[in-house]
């Protein structure tokens, strides 16, 4: 396992310098969108949903979105001004008992390992939190948000808990049940309900259950494997091309900026400038080569192109679709 945060457990006057280590893990199956012919992966851009062209992500900024539906846009200055902590301690403010702590309030746990030097007082606390059936309320600040956890004991090792805050806590506010409140359980009712939960009883045993879904998309996996139904990953093409689609693309801005400016441009930077601007004029065509590295590239380097860009991505569909080329268009993009 890797260490996620460093840092010093304190309580009194005793410091337990430790690493904190995440305690669980994400089994759920996890899927990508393909394409169905080819298998190739589908990539999303960033979209402005005003203008409807590609913002770079040195242009994305955070908003809060009102419950009006307005958006208020953060500046980093914003941001900056915001309460936040840096602290690597985890100070015990109390020592709780366990019942007192709602089952609900536990959010992600995560394991403390002492470093070497600091075994003894780390055995200590462990040994105080196990014997006297509490747990330690403590604050700490994970990135860079200061947030109210406790330290309780499982298998020998002292683990950290986030709480949830209350108001994290939704209200079950269900009318039926409030509609039932005048329901009389008949005494014959209720011992014939307990009398089934007696025959029911038991010990809690997690090898008993298993994640039968997670298991039958394995064995399906496995299955098409082995009969080679597999979409193999087309071949990336050679970086030579990408260095004269590059070239290209300069060429084009070169020529834009000086017929912007009014000065004279050479021959062979106008024919790549001209060549741009007839791309952009005739987006059937772009539609159509779509697929080509050079003119995806050249697209990507020249803003004024978006729109281009944009309509021709509409018109996907039409383009023939070939495993070789759309491997180009993805290490475009």
């Amino acid at each position: 396992m890797r260490a996620i945060w460093k840092g010093a457990v304190s309580f009194g006057l005793v410091n337990v310098p430790v690493k904190l280590y995440s305690a669980t893990e994400n089994h759920d199956v996890q899927f990508r969108q393909v394409h169905r012919e080819d298998g190739g992966r589908i990539r999303y851009r960033r979209v402005c949903s005003i203008d409807g062209e590609e913002v770079a992500y040195d242009d994305i900024a955070k908003g809060y979105e009102t419950e009006d539906g307005e958006m208020v846009v953060l500046t980093d200055d914003d941001l900056a001004e915001l309460p936040t902590s840096s602290s690597r301690e985890i100070a015990v403010d109390k020592f709780v008992p366990t019942e007192q702590i709602d089952p609900m309030l536990f959010d992600k746990s995560y394991y403390l390992e002492p470093d070497k030097a600091a075994v003894k007082p780390y055995v200590l606390l462990r040994e105080a939190l196990s014997q006297a059936d509490r747990v330690a309320l403590v604050t700490v600040s994970l990135r860079t948000r200061m947030t109210v956890a406790v330290l309780r004991v499982h298998d020998d090792v002292i683990t950290l808990q986030t709480l949830l805050w209350p108001d994290e806590l939704r209200q079950a506010d269900f009318g039926v049940l409030s509609e039932a409140a005048d329901e009389e359980v008949k005494p014959a009712e209720q011992a014939m309900a307990q009398m089934l939960v007696e025959s029911l009883a038991g010990d809690y045993d997690p090898e008993e259950y298993e994640d039968d879904y997670a298991a039958a998309v394995q064995e399906l996996v496995q299955t098409k494997l082995e009969g080679g139904e597999v979409k193999a990953a087309p071949e990336p093409e050679e970086a030579g091309g990408e260095v004269v689609d590059l070239l290209a693309a300069l060429q084009q801005s070169v020529a834009r900026a000086k017929k912007g400016r009014g000065e004279d441009v050479p021959d062979e930077v106008a024919e790549a400038g001209d060549a741009g601007e007839v791309e952009e004029e005739a987006p059937a065509k772009k539609a159509a080569a779509k697929k080509s590295p050079a003119k995806k590239t050249a697209t990507s380097k020249a803003p004024a192109k978006k729109t281009a860009a944009k309509k021709s991505t509409a018109k996907k569909s039409t383009a023939k679709k070939s495993p070789a080329k759309k491997s180009a268009s993805k290490k475009a993009s």
